[in-house]
């Protein structure tokens, strides 16, 4: 009996990676060109003479309220100088971002139709690592500067955990999160649960629109931190369930366990400090995955479920 339960789950799988397969080559075959166009670039290379002809190009990038004498001092600053040159000898070109950011475009395309292609813009921002990526429906900002390398000494002053995905490979990762917003209802989150299906929601969506990332770099933990979670998933959701936490209110929730941080807080020494921070949203990935298994909807419809339907649908309960 075993042994028909393996061929058939062995033949549930082939025919599953088959269909996985069939959409990939479909989505790499959809016409996409992207261009990230370099306003750092042009900024570091621009003379006093230049601005009119920069403030044309790119007048979203020129504050109204700031005169031209703002902006020529500000290109002989020394801090931005600085900038300019680590940002143009780190990436003096972008080939390999803009490929990731094609795959992205694609698998968007495909799943959402009404999708349009923004303009794509890199710039320079003082190392503003809260506003890594800005996405709009016309225009998406890229700070160049706050991928430069976690251990690159623009960002010694910066926690460890935060500078950690201050890499190129998180360009497109974080643009995934960002665009994942747009998609995802309802956005009213109460509950500590209703905070980890968020996450997890958002999770699932770059599984879906940037399969070509692993998991680690989706969730932005080191391979150790996310095998730590899985091995540990069984104990994790133990405590959430037995602390009766996952509906609670409790506004303390959040910073223990959903939000960035070098460790999550169990409040129990021999766990936390080997715990990666937003554990949280990990376990909310895990019950996302289990409802897209479980059930038969769309990506569309599972992001726009309600936090308690996706885990009463689940029937997520990991194994000890």
């Amino acid at each position: 009996m075993k042994n028909v339960f393996l061929i058939l789950f062995i033949f549930v799988l082939c025919i599953s990676c088959k269909q996985e397969h069939h959409f990939e080559e479909e989505i790499s075959k959809i016409e996409m060109s992207v261009a990230i166009e370099r306003f750092d670039l042009a900024f570091a290379h621009a003379k006093p003479d230049d601005l009119a002809m920069l403030k044309e190009t790119f007048p979203f990038m020129f504050s109204k309220k700031y005169p031209d004498s703002f902006w020529i001092k500000k290109m002989n600053d020394t801090l931005q100088l600085e900038l300019n040159k680590e940002v143009e000898k780190i990436y003096p070109k972008l080939n390999n971002v803009e490929a990731d950011i094609q795959g992205l475009f694609q698998h968007l395309k495909y799943y959402f139709p009404e999708f349009i292609k923004p303009r794509l813009v890199s710039a320079t921002s003082f190392v503003d690592y809260r506003n890594k990526v800005i996405v709009t429906d016309s225009i998406t900002l890229i700070a160049i500067d706050t991928y430069l390398g976690s251990e690159h000494h623009f960002y010694d002053g910066i926690q460890k955990y935060l500078r950690a995905n201050f890499n190129s490979n998180q360009i497109v990762v974080d643009l995934a999160s960002e665009y994942s917003k747009g998609y995802i209802f309802p956005k009213q989150n109460k509950t500590l649960l209703d905070e980890m299906i968020f996450f997890g929601k958002q999770l699932y969506f770059k599984d879906i629109m940037i399969p070509f990332k692993t998991d680690a770099e989706k969730i932005g933990y080191t391979q150790q931190q996310l095998d730590w979670s899985k091995a540990n998933e069984a104990q994790i959701w133990s405590f959430l369930v037995e602390k009766e936490l996952l509906f609670s209110t409790d506004s303390k929730l959040p910073n223990r366990f959903i939000n960035p941080a070098p460790f999550s807080k169990f409040q129990l020494e021999e766990i936390d400090q080997e715990s990666p921070g937003r554990i949280g949203q990990y376990i909310g990935w895990q019950i996302v995955k289990a409802f897209m298994q479980n059930n038969d909807v769309n990506l569309k419809k599972m992001l726009s479920s309600n936090a308690e339907e996706i885990f009463n649908e689940s029937k997520f309960k990991p194994e000890l």
